[in-house]
């Protein structure tokens, strides 16, 4: 779809949110660069350095628990502005920490901003943008969560030489400044204003209870199963692959470097097509090939042998693996009701950030005592129990509601 076909409210919903996925993505990448230096600044173990990460992800499940229900109750701009004030505050803070408790607790904050973001954001694509295109949208949206991982990169690649890891987490709060902007600029949608004036009239209440009635409950928890899975993929493959690699195929730290970029690479190319064809043949066709295609990847992976397969393997996990990612925001906007859009991508995306986090200790428990071929395994019957998931949700073929239908 070109920029002319779009109303201004709709590019300046896609262009805001957009580039608050990207600051967010950033503020929570920054930790990984210099995660080594802080063990050691702070005198603590790798067992206490891996423990921040960890409380991030239960930030952002308590973040989506308290923003979700707000976002759905009072607007998505207010709340978007002050998830995005947090975690930039939250990472600035983190800064002038003098002691690894205060860490945790800064890195709790970055996760409860950006837990509370993401269904926000996610949700003023869905209340902007008619159901046959809000695939292609939240695909633009997830993609500059990777370009976010890109900056966060050459950030600390310009920054810590010369200023530490302080002076990384200080560039980290620069997104407040697009808060204060959003807070004033950016309108709510005339979608959620309708539906905030219907839920006043009939006295309805927003709720998480809501996901989970007689005829959503199906639906919230196969989602949920769907996130779960997501997420644990990423994580196993973004997080122990480079080092499987280089003990695999002997590949250097420069080298796994490469593999990141080019698997980067290859995951925004996937949400890009991922976005198309959901648009084009719905939710389930989508989501069944890329999962049957990510099973069958990550097993022929585990036989690469030299760099240049490696590489282009890499890329074509990414492709297929994470390119999924982009259809969560849509598939949730397209089978939940605008009052509790907001609560429902929170809530689900979410709870997977925070169950499926744990696959880098399963992952890693196999890699101690099993071969690649194990973790590789395992990813793959994970993906296959998404595919199971994904062929009995029930989900619309047609496109004909749009986005201002309740």
């Amino acid at each position: 779809m070109s920029s002319n076909s779009m109303t201004n409210y709709q590019k300046q919903a896609i262009s805001s949110a957009a580039t608050g996925l990207g600051f967010q993505s950033m503020s929570t990448m920054l930790l990984s660069f210099v995660l080594a230096t802080m063990i050691l600044d702070f005198g603590i173990s790798g067992a206490a350095g891996g423990l921040i990460s960890t409380v991030t992800n239960i930030g952002m499940l308590v973040g989506g628990i308290i923003f979700g229900p707000l976002a759905d109750k009072y607007g998505r701009v207010k709340i978007f502005a002050i998830t995005v004030a947090i975690f930039s505050l939250a990472t600035g803070a983190t800064a002038f920490a003098t002691n690894i408790e205060l860490v945790y607790l800064f890195r709790f904050l970055v996760g409860v901003g950006g837990g509370g973001e993401y269904g926000v954001v996610m949700s003023i694509i869905a209340d902007a943008f008619p159901k046959e295109k809000r695939g292609r949208m939240n695909s633009v949206v997830t993609i500059s969560g990777q370009i976010g991982v890109i900056i966060a990169a050459i950030a600390a690649a310009l920054i810590v030489p010369s200023l530490g890891w302080q002076g990384l987490f200080i560039f980290g709060a620069i997104p407040i400044v697009f808060a204060i902007v959003i807070y004033f600029k950016l309108d709510e949608s005339e979608a959620w204003k309708k539906a905030k004036k219907e839920a006043s009239e009939t006295k309805e209440k927003i709720s998480i209870k809501e996901l989970f009635i007689e005829n959503r409950a199906s639906t919230t928890i196969k989602l949920m199963i769907m996130a779960i899975v997501q997420v644990a993929g990423y994580f196993g493959l973004m997080n122990w692959l480079p080092s499987i690699l280089q003990k695999k195929a002997g590949i250097t730290v420069s080298g796994s470097s490469m593999w990141m970029i080019i698997t980067i690479v290859g995951m925004s190319l996937g949400m890009f097509v991922f976005g198309f064809v959901m648009d084009k043949f719905g939710a389930k066709v989508a989501y069944s090939f890329y999962l049957f295609a990510s099973a069958v990847s990550v097993i022929a992976y585990s036989f690469a042998s030299g760099n240049f397969a490696i590489l282009i393997g890499g890329a074509i996990v990414g492709f297929f693996c994470n390119g999924m990612n982009a259809g969560y925001g849509a598939i949730v906007g397209n089978l939940y009701p605008t009052r509790i859009r907001a609560t429902a991508n929170s809530i689900i995306f979410n709870i997977g950030r925070a169950v499926g986090g744990f696959s880098a200790v399963v992952i890693g428990f196999l890699m101690d005592n099993y071969t690649i071929t194990h973790v590789m395994a395992f990813l793959a019957i994970l993906y296959c129990i998404s595919l199971l998931t994904v062929l009995t949700l029930k989900v619309p073929k047609t496109n004909i509601p749009t986005a201002n239908s309740k």
